[in-house]
């Protein structure tokens, strides 16, 4: 039940901010529309994308990084993680 807001954006980055990376937006030629420097726990994404664009950049980048509910200390975070990893499996 994905939710194509701003609001549920919000929530992504949230989960970013309380995760070990950095979220960032920016102009690029990135092929993929986005790019992750592990190394530096960076993720930058194409800052001209839409929000249904970034909101689905998100959750790919969230997918590939495998977050773990329980590496997050606010329960709401680990609750929406959750929610978040059982939509993916449904689709």
């Amino acid at each position: 039940m994905i939710k194509y807001t701003k609001n549920f954006l919000d929530k992504l980055e949230n989960l970013f901010a309380s995760s070990e990376f950095i979220l960032r937006y920016e102009k690029g030629s990135f092929k993929s529309g986005y790019c992750i420097l592990k190394e530096n726990k960076v993720v930058i994404i194409n800052k001209y994308y839409t929000i249904e664009g970034k909101i689905n950049t998100l959750i790919d980048i969230i997918k590939e990084l495998n977050f773990n509910p329980k590496d997050f200390a606010d329960k709401k975070n680990q609750e929406f993680l959750g929610e978040l990893q059982q939509t993916q499996l449904k689709l």
